[in-house]
């Protein structure tokens, strides 16, 4: 064997194993890295949505009868609180009771009686009337329970603005009311083939 290639082989055997360790270390820098412990938590159920708020009213004398708000407002003809008695005398009352459920599933927070201006007209079916104005004589009494909500007249009512009631009101809760309306008997001919009206809002909040 000659002296170059001797030399040739003791330099070539430095440069293998070098390379060899480089391609190790690579090899392993490569491969994926395994843990013994691993814990993990999927939420597979995340959902948020809106709840409903609605109303329903019920009388509680005479014939049943109820309305429903629906998602919004809605207008009941169907109940008069007021008695819908067009020919009451001086000293004479009616009496109405309703309940007002809630039948969303949010409780309401708050809850409101909104009155509307009382207007004076004519029965209908007077051909003869006075010219007094019902409004400023017939008085109502509202009670909730042994609540008193209001008690006065008509005008009073109307130029009192909203009424804040007690809340708030849970799912499914059913909240008692007896309105009293009473023509005084004071009343005179001047009250005779006249009636007062108004509207009134229920209203729940949340």
């Amino acid at each position: 064997m000659s002296e170059n290639t001797s030399k040739k082989r003791k330099l070539s055997l430095p440069l293998i194993v070098a390379g060899g360790v480089s391609s190790l270390v690579l090899a392993l820098g490569m491969s994926p890295t395994f843990s013994a412990f691993t814990a993990s938590i999927v939420n597979t159920t995340n959902s948020a949505g809106a709840g409903t708020l609605t109303m329903q009213e019920t009388t509680t004398t005479g014939t049943t009868v109820s309305c429903n708000s629906g998602l919004g407002s809605a207008d009941c003809t169907t109940i008069d609180k007021f008695g819908g008695n067009l020919a009451m005398y001086p000293g004479q009352s009616s009496t109405t009771g309703i309940t007002i459920k809630n039948t969303g599933s949010v409780a309401a927070t708050t809850f409101s009686l909104a009155p509307s201006t009382c207007t004076a007209t004519d029965v209908p079916a007077a051909t003869v009337h006075g010219t007094g104005n019902p409004c400023s004589l017939m008085t109502v009494n509202i009670t909730s329970g042994t609540t008193s909500i209001y008690n006065g007249t008509l005008a009073g009512l109307a130029s009192g603005g909203t009424i804040a009631l007690t809340g708030p009101v849970a799912v499914g809760a059913s909240v008692p009311f007896t309105f009293v309306v009473t023509l005084p008997a004071s009343a005179d001919n001047t009250m005779q083939g006249r009636q007062a009206a108004m509207s009134l809002t229920w209203a729940f909040g949340a």
